[in-house]
C-alpha cells in the first residue's frame, strides 16, 4: 500500500504505528481504494468521496491531445527501437545517451499524468488501443522473436527449458509475445532498457485510472518471463531489482486484481516456472552423502544470481500475492503447481555443502554461505510463512495434507538421489534443508490448529528415521564447531553455526529442526540413548559433554511447537530476549523472529506486542552519561520476570554470542543480589515448563531412558570424584535434567527406585595406563578411548557409544539396535560406527590398549546428590536427617548449585515416600571424608597453582572496581558561551517552518557591537574608535586548557613523535594539533605558564593604605612607562608562538576593523578584545552573575592568568599617547582646544566609550605584576564613569515632564554635603548638561511609555546598568590576585561587589537596601568632570541627535545564548525544508543541512553555500548542522567533523538515522538542552571523540 503526502497528513492515526518510507519515483495513491485498505483508514476527502460529483471536462478540450499524442508517443518508440543494441561492456553507455535523449518527451508524458484523471483516461485510451497501434505500425506487429534475435537468436518462448515433468504448465510462459498496443511495447522497451526511472515513473502514474490499472497489470504479468531474463543480464541488477518492485508491489497488492489476472492469465503458474527457470542456470551436482552417485543437483552459491539476491525481487512478487487468501488456497488447490514447487525447494535442499578439513587450513574461506542463507530465507522459507498464514482451521486441513504429502514424496525423491539408507556421511554438514522445515511447521500447524492427528500425517518408521537424521546431525556439528573441532575450515564456518540460530532465520531452521527431532522420539515405542566418548583431544572433550548435555535439556524443555499458546511463546522470546541486554523498541522488534509460527499473524509494533512489552518490562528514558555520551531508550525486564520467567534455556537458544548467555546470568545475579535474594554466584533457575500437548507426551520417553541414567549416575560420579574434565556447568545440565525427571514421572513404572538404586560394582573398559589398573584412583575415563559401562542392578544393559560425546537419538530400528546390544564391546564399536569413526581427530601414535575392570562403587543418585552437597558446602553431614521436616519450598526457587540440589531432594521425597526414607537414611550416616585420593606432588602443585589463579582472579576483579569508581571522579560536565548570538530575550527565537516566518539577527550581540563602532567610525578618529569598544562578539577566540603541564623541550619531541606516526588520525599534525599525551584532549596551541608568580605575591597584593589622589597619579606614571622588548629566551619565543596561534585561529575578517588593515591599533584592538571574550565567556559559565561564588565548572579548564600575561607582554609593545590616554579625561578636568578639533576628527567621547574595554587596557598596558592598590583605584575611577553613562542612558526614558521634576530636586540638592555621591544631584546635573545640546532629548519623543520612575525603580536600574563591569572587575581581579568569590544572594550581588573590589569597606554588610552612588569616589570635582563628559557629546558639530543617543543608550545586559527553538513533530521540519531551494543556487539540495545557531538553510555538500558565506556559523569554524534527510546532528569545527546524534527520538526514545525505520519522531528536549551546553561550553571536542578530516567534503 502506498498514500501521497496528502492523504496521508489528511487521514486519521492516531493510536496506529507505522512507518513512512518516502518514495521519489511517483506511483499510485491507494486511499480511495476498498480493495487494498479499509474505509475507515481514508483521508477525509476519500471518505467523503468529494470526487464523485466532479463535472466532465468537454470533449473538444481534449480533441488536440487524442489527435497529437499517439504519433508523440510512436515517435517515442521508433526511437527506443532504432537506439537500441544489445548491452555489452563497449555499448553500454550508448542506452544511456539514447535514455539521455528521450528525457524531455518522457518527463512531458510525465507532466501529463499529473493534469488530473481526465488527461489519464485519454492517455489510457491511446496506450491500450489497438487499432491506433496497429495504424501508426503501418499493419505490421511488432513480434518480441524479431527483436530476440538480436538476442541470441531465441525468443522468450524459444528459450531452451529444464525438462520439468508437469511441462503442460509451460504453455503460458512459451508462446510467443506479439505487441498489439502502445502499452505492450512501451512495456517491453522499458525492460529492454532495465527500467529507467523516468519511464517507471510514467508507467506508475497513470495507475490510478482503473482501466489502465487492469490492462498494465496483464501486460506486466505476459512479459513475467522476459522480466527475468533481463534482469539476469544486467550489470545493475540491484537498481533493477528496486524499480520492478516499485511497479509489482503496486499491482499484486490489491487482492482483486491478483486474484484476476491469477485465473485469466495464470499468474501463479508462471511466476513459479519463471522462478524454476531461473534457478535451473545455476545448478550444480550434490556432493551430500554418496559424492559419486549423487544424482542430486543444487543451486551453485558462488554463482551471481545467488550472491547478488538477483531472485529477490521475483520472490518477493510471489510472496505478495500468496499473502492473499483467495490466490493462495488456487495455489493449494492445484496439486501440481504444489508439487512443482516442491521441485523449487528442493533445488535448496543440502546446498552450500561443508567439508571438514582434517590436515590442513583451508586455503580459501568462501563466503558464499551468506548468499544461501539468505537464499534459504527468501526463496523458501518466506513463501512457507505465507502459506501458513492461510492454513489456521479446521476447513483448511486438506491444504495441510497436501502440501505434507508432497513434501514427503519430495523427501523421499530426494533420499534415493543422494543415496541415503541409514547413516549420515562422516565429516560433512549442510545447515539447509528447506525439504524438512516445510514438513515440519506444516505438521505443527496441522496439530496445533487444525485439530489433526499427528499419527496420520506421519510417514512409517524408517522414513521418519531419515528424516530425523540430517536435523541431528547439525546439532552435533554445531558442538563440534563450538568446540573448535572445525578450527581448519576458518571463521566462515563459525559464522554459519552463528546464523543458524540467529533471530532472522531460528523460526525458519533451528526451531522445525528441533521439533522433527522432538516428534522422532515421541513416536519412539522405546527410547535407547547411546554415544561414544571421542578421541579427541583434551581441550575439546568438555565443551563436547557440555553441548552434548545441554542438547538434551533442550529437546526435553523446548516448547515453541508442543503445547504453549501464541502469547506464551511471544512472551517468552521477548524476556530472552530483555535478559541477555536491555533493549531499544527496535531492537526488540528486529530479534524477535519476524513469522514464527506460533505468533498466529501477530505483526511486530501492534497493539499485542506492545502489551505484552508493557506487561514484561519497563522502560527507561533516554539518559546521558558522566562523558556526554547519549544513550536511547530502553526496555528492561521487570523485577517479577527475573524472579519466576528468566529461562536460561531458551536464552541459550536464542543466543548467537556465547557471551550473551553470561551476560544473562550477570544481569539475572545483579538482581538477585539487588533484591536481597541471593548474594553469592547463583546458579541458572529452573523454570517450570508448559504442559505437552497430548500429541508428544512421548517426549516424556526420552527422560524415562534407563541409558540416560546411566550417563546421569556416571557423571555425577565423576563430578563427586574431581574428574578433570567435570564443569559446573556439566553439573548444572545434570541436575537440571533429574529435575525434569521429577517433574514427569511414569506412575506405576519401577523408574522411582533408580534414584535410590545403589550401584555396587561397575566393568569398565580402561586404557592399560588408567590409574583404575594400579586401583590408586576412583573411576576416570580415558580422554583417548570409548569407556562403556555395564551396571549390575536394576539397570538394563546400556552403553555409552557414539562420536563426539554426543548422547544422541538413534537413527535405526528397533531390531538393529537390540542386536548390538547383545554384542560384545568390539562388535558394537565396529557395528554402530562403521564410517562413523572416521569422524574423530586420531592423534599419531597406536592408541594404548584396552583392558577391563571391575570397580567397586557402592553408591546411588541420592547418595551422590547428598555427597555433592556436603562437598559444595565444605560441611561433614550439611544435611540432617530431619531437614525435609524443617524445609521452606518457597526458598529453593533461586540459589547455587546447593540450592538446585536441595530442590530436587525435596520435590524427590514429595513424588516418594520410599525416597524420602532413603534420603533419610543417607543423611543419618556419618559420611567418610571426600575423595579418597592420595595427595601425591603434582597434586599439590596444581591446587597451588588454581590457588594462586583464584586469587589474581579476585585481585583483578578489585582492582577493576577501584577504577571504576576513580573513574566516577574524572568526569565533569562544564558550560560556555557563544556570545555574538546573545540576545535581549530570554526566548529561544524559533526555527522558521513557513514562508511568513523569518528570523531576524539585528538584536543579537554580535550585530549589536558591529553598528555601534560603524557607527563610531563615521564621526571619530580610527584609533580612538578601536580603543573604546571590544571586538571578538562573533569570531573571537577562546582560550582553555586540560590544565596538564610539560617542558617545552618534551613537547615539541612529543610533537615531532606525531608527526612520524602512521596511524590515521583526527587531527592534523601539521597545523598545530595534536592530542595531551595525559589526558587525550584535543588541544592546538601550548601556553608558557610565568615561572616566580608566588613569590613575588607578597610585594604586590599588600595594601599601602595610600591616598586616593597619589595613587592615580601613581597609575598615570606607570602607563607612561615605556614597555620594553623581552631578551631572547624559549619563554619569550613560545609566548610569539601563542600569539601567532591564536591569530591563526581567527579569521582576518575577525581581526581587522580599523580603516588601515594590519596596523597597530588593530592589533591592539584584537590583543585586548582576547582577553574580554574569555573573560565574558566564564562570566557565562557562571550562570551570567557570580552570586554562587567559589570555582566554576570551567574552572578547570580556566588559563586566564598565564593568558593576561602573553597579552600584557605583547601589549607593552604599544604605547598610549598621553594627549589621548583616557586616564587623564577620567581623572582631570582638561582645557578644551577648539582650534584641534575643528581640523581633525574628534576622539570618542567618555560617555560613548565601553567601560569594561578601558578596564584591560590599563590593565594589560601597566607593568606586571600589577600592586593591588593600583588595580583598585583604576577600578574606582572606571565606575564612576560607568556611573555617570548609567544617569546618562537612564534620563533618556523619562518623559520630558519627569526629566523636568528630576531635574528640578536634584538642583536642590547639588549644595548637600554629599552631593557627590548622591545620584539625584548628579542625575539633575547630567539632565541640565546634556539639554544643552540641540533637540537631544526631543528624538526620543516617541519611546514615551507610562512607567512612573520611583527612587527605587531608579536605583534598581542603575545597580543592573553597572553589574556587567562589577562582575567584570570581580573575576578579573579574582585571576590576577587569587582573591576568593565569596556567594551571596541575588538581590547583594551589587554590594557584595562593590566590597569585593574596595569600593565600599570591608565592613560594610551586603544588603538589597544600599545606594549604588556611595561608592563613587572623585578625585577632582565631580559635577565639573560629569560638565567635561557632557561637553564632549553636546559638542559634537557633526552628529545628529539620534545617532549621538544611540551611541549614548549602551544595554550591557545581555541574556544567554540559545540555539534556535525547533518544533516538537519533525515531519514539520522535513515536510518544510526537503523541497525547498537554496538561496544560492536556486536548486533543490541532495544534502540540505540547517543551522540551528542562525537557521541558514545550505547545501550540505555544495560548494554555492561556502563560496557565497552563506552561514556565518561555518565560517566561524563551529557549526551544528542539522541534516534534515537524515535527523542527525552533524559538528563542523574547521577541518574536521563529527556526528554528534539526534535530537529527534520516536515514542521509544529512539533515534531513526537516515529515516529507515520511517517512524514518528519528537523532539527530546533533554538531548537539545546537552547540545546547546556542548555549544556554549565549547567542550565538543572534549565529549566527543570521533571527529575526523572531511577535506571540504561537506
Amino acid at each position: 500500500m502506498s498514500l501521497c503526502a496528502e492523504c496521508f497528513n489528511n487521514g486519521d492515526h492516531t493510536g496506529h504505528d507505522f512507518n513512512m518510507f518516502r518514495s521519489q519515483a511517483g506511483g499510485a495513491c491507494d486511499c480511495g481504494d476498498g480493495n487494498v485498505m479499509r474505509e475507515t483508514g481514508f483521508c477525509r476527502r476519500h471518505r467523503l468521496r468529494t470526487g464523485e460529483n466532479v463535472p466532465l471536462i468537454p470533449r473538444d478540450l481534449l480533441l488536440m491531445s487524442e489527435m497529437v499524442l499517439p504519433r508523440f508517443i510512436q515517435c517515442i518508440i521508433q526511437y527506443l527501437r532504432d537506439g537500441y543494441v544489445e548491452p555489452d561492456t563497449s555499448t553500454e553507455r550508448d542506452l544511456q545517451k539514447v535514455l539521455q535523449q528521450l528525457e524531455p518527451q518522457i518527463s512531458f508524458l510525465e507532466e501529463l499524468t499529473k493534469m488530473g484523471g481526465a488527461m489519464r483516461t485519454v492517455l489510457t485510451k491511446i496506450l491500450t488501443n489497438q487499432q491506433t497501434f496497429k495504424e501508426l505500425s503501418m499493419g505490421k506487429y511488432l513480434d518480441c522473436e524479431n527483436s530476440e534475435d538480436q538476442d541470441a537468436g531465441q525468443s522468450v518462448g524459444q528459450r531452451k527449458r529444464v525438462k520439468l515433468s508437469s511441462s503442460t504448465k509451460d504453455s503460458c510462459v512459451i508462446e510467443s509475445l506479439k505487441h498489439k498496443c502502445f502499452l505492450e511495447e512501451l512495456l517491453f522497451w522499458t525492460i529492454k532498457y532495465e527500467f529507467p526511472q523516468k519511464m517507471v515513473t510514467f508507467l506508475l502514474n497513470m495507475l490510478p485510472d482503473q482501466d489502465y490499472k487492469i490492462t498494465f497489470t496483464k501486460t506486466f504479468v505476459q512479459h513475467y518471463a522476459f522480466i527475468m531474463k533481463t534482469l539476469m543480464k544486467s550489470h545493475e541488477s540491484d537498481t533493477m531489482s528496486n524499480r520492478i518492485v516499485h511497479i509489482s508491489v503496486q499491482l499484486f497488492s490489491n487482492e482483486e486484481l491478483a486474484r484476476h489476472v491469477t485465473e485469466e492469465c495464470h499468474l501463479l503458474d508462471i511466476m513459479v516456472t519463471v522462478l524454476l527457470y531461473m534457478m535451473e542456470s545455476c545448478l550444480i551436482k550434490s556432493e551430500l552423502q554418496d559424492e559419486e552417485n549423487n544424482r542430486h543437483v543444487v543451486v551453485n552459491c558462488s554463482e551471481a544470481l545467488l550472491k547478488n539476491n538477483t531472485y529477490w525481487p521475483l520472490v518477493s512478487d510471489f510472496i505478495n500475492i500468496l499473502s492473499h487468501q483467495s490466490v493462495a488456497k488456487k495455489f493449494l488447490e492445484d496439486h501440481s503447481l504444489v508439487m512443482l514447487w516442491m521441485s523449487f525447494v528442493s533445488f535448496f535442499q543440502g546446498m552450500n555443502l561443508n567439508k571438514r578439513e582434517l590436515n590442513e587450513h583451508v586455503e580459501f574461506e568462501s563466503q558464499t554461505y551468506y548468499a544461501a542463507f539468505a537464499a534459504e530465507l527468501e526463496a523458501c522459507a518466506q513463501p512457507m510463512w505465507g502459506l501458513l498464514t492461510h492454513c489456521k482451521v479446521k476447513e483448511t486441513q486438506e491444504y495441510t495434507k497436501t502440501v505434507v504429502r508432497y513434501c514427503l514424496e519430495t523427501l523421499q525423491i530426494w533420499f534415493d538421489a543422494i543415496g541415503f539408507i541409514d547413516e549420515p556421511a562422516p565429516n560433512q554438514v549442510t545447515f539447509h534443508l528447506p525439504l524438512h522445515r516445510y514438513y515440519a511447521m506444516f505438521l505443527s500447524k496441522a496439530i496445533k490448529c487444525q485439530g489433526l492427528d499427528l499419527d496420520s500425517l506421519l510417514p512409517d518408521q524408517e522414513m521418519l528415521m531419515k528424516i530425523m537424521v540430517h536435523p541431528l546431525q547439525i546439532q552435533a556439528c554445531l558442538s563440534e564447531i563450538h568446540s573448535n573441532m572445525w578450527v581448519r575450515n576458518g571463521l566462515q564456518i563459525k559464522g554459519q553455526a552463528m546464523t543458524y540460530v540467529q533471530s532472522h532465520f531460528c523460526n525458519s531452521m533451528i526451531d522445525p529442526d528441533i521439533y522433527l527431532l522432538q516428534v522422532r522420539i515421541t513416536t519412539l515405542s522405546q527410547v535407547f540413548l547411546r554415544g561414544k566418548l571421542s578421541q579427541t583431544y583434551s581441550e575439546q572433550e568438555r565443551p563436547m559433554l557440555e553441548g552434548a548435555l545441554t542438547f538434551l535439556v533442550i529437546l526435553t524443555s523446548l516448547r515453541i511447537h508442543l503445547g504453549m499458546t501464541d502469547d506464551e511463546i511471544l512472551r517468552a522470546e521477548m524476556v530472552s530476549q530483555l535478559c541477555m541486554n536491555d533493549r531499544t523498541h527496535s531492537a526488540l522488534l528486529d530479534l524477535i523472529p519476524e513469522n514464527p509460527n506460533p505468533k498466529s499473524g501477530i505483526v511486530p509494533g501492534s497493539c499485542s506486542f506492545e502489551e505484552m512489552l508493557s506487561a514484561v518490562a519497563d522502560f527507561k528514558a533516554p539518559v546521558f552519561e558522566p562523558g556526554g555520551s547519549m544513550q536511547q531508550g530502553m526496555y528492561t525486564p521487570k523485577a517479577e520476570v527475573w524472579e519466576k520467567e528468566f529461562d536460561p534455556i531458551m536464552v541459550v537458544l536464542r543466543t548467537v554470542y556465547r557471551r550473551d548467555v553470561q551476560s544473562a546470568m550477570d544481569r539475572y545475579s545483579a538482581f538477585l543480589k539487588q533484591s536481597g535474594i541471593h548474594t553469592g554466584n547463583p546458579w541458572p533457575p529452573y523454570k517450570e515448563r508448559t504442559p505437552l500437548h497430548h500429541c508428544y507426551k512421548g517426549l516424556i520417553k526420552l527422560l524415562h531412558c534407563k541409558t540416560l541414567h546411566i550417563v546421569i549416575f556416571t557423571l555425577l560420579y565423576k563430578i563427586w570424584m574431581d574428574h578433570q574434565n567435570m564443569s559446573e556447568h556439566v553439573l548444572c545440565m545434570v541436575l537440571y535434567l533429574i529435575e525434569l525427571v521429577c517433574i514427569f514421572w511414569f506412575p506405576g513404572t519401577n523408574l522411582l527406585s533408580n534414584l535410590h538404586h545403589v550401584i555396587n560394582f561397575v566393568r569398565v573398559r580402561v586404557p592399560e595406563t588408567a590409574p583404575e589398573v594400579r586401583r590408586e584412583a576412583p573411576p576416570s575415563t580415558s580422554t583417548e578411548a570409548s569407556s562403556y559401562g555395564q551396571v549390575k542392578g536394576s539397570y538394563a544393559k546400556g552403553r555409552n557409544l557414539r562420536e563426539a560425546q554426543m548422547f544422541s537419538l538413534v537413527a535405526e530400528r528397533r531390531r538393529k539396535f537390540q542386536e548390538i546390544i547383545n554384542r560384545n564391546n568390539t562388535e558394537a564399536a565396529q557395528v554402530v560406527r562403521p564410517k562413523s569413526s572416521s569422524t574423530r581427530w586420531v592423534p599419531p601414535g597406536t592408541p594404548p590398549q584396552l583392558v577391563t575392570e571391575i570397580l567397586e562403587i557402592r553408591e546411588s543418585m541420592l547418595s551422590l546428590l547428598i555427597k555433592l552437597h556436603q562437598k559444595m558446602s565444605s560441611k561433614q553431614n550439611s544435611l540432617s536427617a530431619s531437614w525435609l521436616d524443617d524445609m521452606d519450598t518457597g526458598r529453593h526457587a533461586h540459589g547455587d548449585g546447593i540450592t538446585a540440589i536441595e530442590r530436587i531432594l525435596t520435590k524427590a521425597a514429595m513424588r516418594s515416600c520410599q525416597i524420602k526414607r532413603s534420603i533419610q537414611d543417607v543423611c543419618g550416616k556419618v559420611c567418610p571424608p571426600v575423595p579418597p585420593k592420595k595427595n601425591s606432588p603434582t597434586d599439590k602443585k596444581t591446587m597451588d597453582k588454581e590457588e594462586r589463579r583464584q586469587r589474581a582472579r579476585e585481585r583483578q576483579q578489585k582492582l577493576l572496581a577501584e577504577f571504576a569508581s576513580r573513574q566516577k571522579s574524572f568526569m565533569e560536565t562544564a558550560m560556555d558561551v557563544v556570545l555574538g548570538h546573545r540576545c535581549k530575550s530570554q526566548e529561544a527565537k524559533n526555527l522558521p517552518t513557513s514562508d511568513e516566518e523569518h528570523i531576524y539577527p539585528a538584536d543579537t550581540c554580535g550585530v549589536s557591537h558591529d553598528v555601534r563602532l560603524t557607527l563610531m567610525q563615521r564621526f571619530f578618529k580610527d584609533s580612538s574608535c578601536l580603543q573604546s569598544v571590544s571586538i571578538g562578539w562573533d569570531g573571537g577566540v577562546y582560550v582553555q586548557t586540560c590544565g596538564h603541564t610539560l617542558h617545552i623541550d618534551c613537547h615539541k619531541s612529543y610533537m615531532e613523535s606525531l608527526r612520524n606516526d602512521q596511524v590515521l588520525q583526527g587531527f592534523s599534525v601539521d597545523k598545530g594539533e595534536f592530542t595531551c599525551p595525559l589526558c587525550r584532549q584535543f588541544a592546538n596551541s601550548v601556553l608558557p605558564c610565568r615561572p616566580g608568580r608566588g613569590t613575588e605575591t607578597g610585594s604586590w597584593h599588600t595594601p599601602t593604605n595610600k591616598k586616593t589622589c597619589v595613587l592615580v597619579k601613581e597609575v598615570e606614571d606607570l602607563q607612561e612607562k615605556l614597555g620594553l622588548f623581552p631578551t631572547e629566551s624559549n619563554l619569550s619565543k613560545e609566548m610569539e608562538l601563542v600569539i601567532k596561534d591564536i591569530k591563526n585561529t581567527t579569521q582576518k575578517k575577525y581581526m581587522d576593523y580599523g580603516k588601515n588593515p594590519g596596523s597597530p591599533d588593530n592589533d591592539f584592538l584584537f590583543m585586548y578584545s582576547v582577553a574580554r571574550t574569555n573573560l565574558e565567556l566564564e562570566l557565562v559559565h557562571r550562570g551570567g552573575n557570580l552570586c554562587s561564588g567559589g570555582a566554576s565548572a570551567a574552572a578547570k579548564r580556566s588559563c586566564l592568568n598565564q593568558l593576561f600575561h602573553v597579552l600584557a607582554m605583547h601589549m607593552r609593545l604599544y604605547s598610549i599617547d598621553s594627549a589621548y590616554n583616557p586616564w587623564t579625561k577620567l581623572t582631570q578636568i582638561i582645557q578644551s582646544k577648539e582650534a584641534d578639533n575643528a581640523e581633525k576628527r574628534p576622539e570618542v567621547p567618555m560617555l560613548f566609550r565601553d567601560v569594561p574595554s578601558l578596564l584591560i587596557i590599563f590593565v594589560l598596558t601597566m607593568p606586571q605584576p600589577l600592586r593591588k592598590e593600583h588595580f583598585t583605584c583604576v577600578v574606582k575611577m572606571l565606575y564612576s564613569l560607568q556611573f555617570i553613562q548609567a544617569l546618562a542612558a537612564l534620563s533618556t526614558k523619562f518623559s520630558p515632564e519627569e526629566r523636568q521634576a528630576w531635574s528640578t530636586s536634584g538642583a536642590l540638592m547639588k549644595n548637600a554635603a554629599n552631593a557627590e555621591k548622591s545620584f539625584e544631584a548628579l542625575l539633575s546635573h547630567v539632565i541640565s548638561e546634556l539639554s544643552k545640546g540641540k533637540s537631544f532629548y526631543h528624538c526620543f519623543a516617541f519611546q514615551l511609555s507610562s512607567t512612573v520612575w520611583s527612587p527605587q525603580s531608579i536605583e534598581f536600574s542603575l545597580q543592573q546598568f553597572c553589574l556587567p563591569f562589577l562582575r567584570l572587575s570581580c573575576l578579573l581581579q579574582h585571576h590576577l590576585y587569587g582573591d576568593s568569590l565569596t556567594g551571596c544572594l541575588e538581590e547583594e550581588e551589587f554590594s557584595s561587589l562593590a566590597v569585593c573590589l574596595g569600593l565600599l569597606p570591608s565592613a560594610h554588610q551586603p544588603s538589597n537596601s544600599m545606594h549604588s552612588a556611595s561608592c563613587l569616589q572623585w578625585v577632582v570635582s565631580a559635577f565639573d568632570l560629569v560638565s567635561q563628559w557632557c561637553v564632549e557629546v553636546t559638542g559634537l558639530s557633526q552628529m545628529q541627535a539620534e545617532q549621538s543617543l544611540t551611541l549614548l543608550v549602551q544595554d550591557p545586559q545581555w541574556a544567554a545564548p540559545r540555539l534556535l527553538q525547533l518544533p516538537d513533530n519533525y515531519n514539520i521540519i522535513f515536510q518544510y525544508y526537503h523541497r525547498k531551494a537554496c538561496t544560492s543556487c536556486k536548486k533543490v539540495p541532495k544534502d540540505p543541512a540547517l543551522c540551528l545557531v542562525c537557521g541558514a538553510f545550505v547545501c550540505l555538500k555544495g560548494v554555492c553555500c561556502k563560496q557565497q558565506g552563506i552561514c556565518e556559523c561555518f565560517l566561524q569554524s563551529t557549526g551544528i548542522f542539522l541534516l534534515i534527510n537524515a535527523s542527525v546532528i552533524i559538528i563542523i569545527r574547521g577541518h574536521r567533523f563529527c556526528l554528534w546524534g539526534s535530537v529527534y527520538l520516536d515514542a521509544h526514545g529512539e533515534e531513526d538515522r537516515d529515516l529507515r525505520r520511517g517512524k514518528p519522531l519528537f523532539l527530546c528536549e533533554e538531548r537539545y538542552r546537552v547540545l546547546e551546553q556542548q555549544w556554549v561550553s565549547h567542550t565538543f571536542d572534549h565529549i566527543n571523540k570521533r571527529w575526523g578530516p572531511h577535506y571540504n567534503g561537506l
